[in-house]
């Protein structure tokens, strides 16, 4: 049974809520945080709440469902400090907490729960950026999804925008005084829902590359399908399309201004890109062929100081000083080896460790290419998760 549309009783003790926003605010800052997490187990070890100072616990919500809770599962939960309870959406986990908060122990609970944590979704300047205008780089820190805005002389173009934020982008580009000129997608993306459509609706031009309309995207004449070495003027900032096939057919990054290089999901700055989302286990190792030789050609003949930024960060990434999951590429160059081995080596590498395919995946490539429709709600729950676009669980760089 779903846990979040049971009736619990209401516990004697009040019990406080605290916000994701509140939550991931006390981890970066460093402070020691508990976690009791209520849901089930397998969707505890499939995606949880993580952090260096996080001490995150899994006892499933029926556990404490018994008037006398058993002395075994109490022991588990630290009676010494502070813990938050979450769950999926917040009931059961409201419910749990004053179950504890009943015998004595000092909790809250995750307003909103999982679904909360999914809402987060936070723009950071990109200060190592030095081309015309400004660069953000959007973070959501559930999934690790990573999105651009560059803004320029009363213009602005976002990259990789997922439909669950829409309004966001919308409504950041009023608030800095810019017309929302141009959305753009890298690919057809695997683990969330696209906003190119939903952007597209609002009159802003959206961007699709060209070898992906060959997927089978049914709202062709609702985009600009853009071709390798096309250009998009943002102000005096200029958008340049580099096309680096591998994790998809048309996989394709975007150069801003000569020095910014929003690669998509073909490289990240800890990994290089997955290639059998599109291909399959058959056709994984001539695309991660492909995936060799645009890394190689496209992306490692540019300069050293050419920033690097994917769709994607894991919990193997280190942010950089300014907080955004960027680097150089001489930076990347230097310490992934996966950029320096020769091409077979590459294949066996990117082969060798692949993580389980996103889940959901094959419903939202579906939704991706307007083979199905689907309303806001069900869009949201398809892309909750983990992204596991990357070729392997863990760090490919010697950090």
């Amino acid at each position: 049974m779903d846990p979040e549309a049971m009736d619990f009783p209401t516990p004697d003790a009040t019990v406080e809520s605290t916000t994701p926003r509140e939550l991931k605010e006390r981890i970066d800052a460093g402070e020691p945080v508990t976690l009791l997490d209520a849901r089930m187990e397998s969707d505890y070890e499939e995606w949880r709440i993580d952090g260096d100072t996080v001490e995150s616990i899994n006892i499933p919500y029926f556990e404490f469902l018994d008037e006398d809770i058993d002395d075994d599962v109490l022991a588990s939960v630290p009676d010494d400090e502070h813990v938050t309870v979450l769950c999926a959406k917040g009931g059961a986990s409201e419910y749990v907490a004053g179950a504890l908060a009943d015998r004595g122990y000092d909790v809250d609970h995750l307003a909103d729960g999982m679904n909360g944590w999914a809402s987060i979704y936070e723009p950071h300047e990109v200060t190592g950026y030095d081309g015309a205008g400004t660069l953000l780089q959007y973070q959501r820190p559930s999934s690790g999804c990573l999105g651009y805005f560059l803004y320029h002389d009363g213009e602005a173009a976002v990259i990789d925008p997922l439909r669950a934020f829409t309004d966001r982008y919308l409504d950041d580009a009023d608030e800095l005084g810019v017309e929302l000129r141009y959305a753009f997608d890298t690919h057809v993306h695997a683990d969330h829902v696209s906003g190119l459509r939903d952007l597209a609706a609002e009159g802003v031009e959206a961007v699709l590359p060209g070898p992906a309309a060959d997927r089978g995207v049914t709202y062709t004449d609702e985009v600009t399908l853009t071709q390798d070495g096309d250009t998009f003027p943002v102000g005096e900032a200029t958008i340049e399309t580099v096309f680096t096939p591998g994790h998809t057919t048309g996989m394709t990054s975007y150069l801003v201004d000569e020095g910014f290089l929003a690669t998509g999901d073909g490289l990240f700055i800890e990994s290089v890109a997955r290639p059998d989302l599109e291909e399959g286990d058959e056709g994984a190792p001539d695309a991660a062929r492909t995936l060799y030789q645009s890394l190689q050609e496209r992306v490692r003949t540019l300069p050293d100081e050419t920033l690097i930024g994917g769709a994607h960060f894991s919990d193997a990434a280190a942010p950089a000083s300014d907080g955004t999951y960027t680097a150089t590429l001489g930076a990347l160059d230097s310490r992934m080896d996966a950029l320096s081995m020769d091409e077979d080596e590459f294949v066996d590498l990117v082969l060798s460790d692949m993580p389980p395919r996103p889940a959901n995946y094959e419903d939202i490539i579906e939704t991706n290419l307007g083979q199905r429709e689907i309303d806001d709600e069900e869009a949201f729950t398809l892309e909750l998760g983990p992204n596991n676009c990357a070729a392997s669980q863990d760090a490919l760089t010697g950090d």
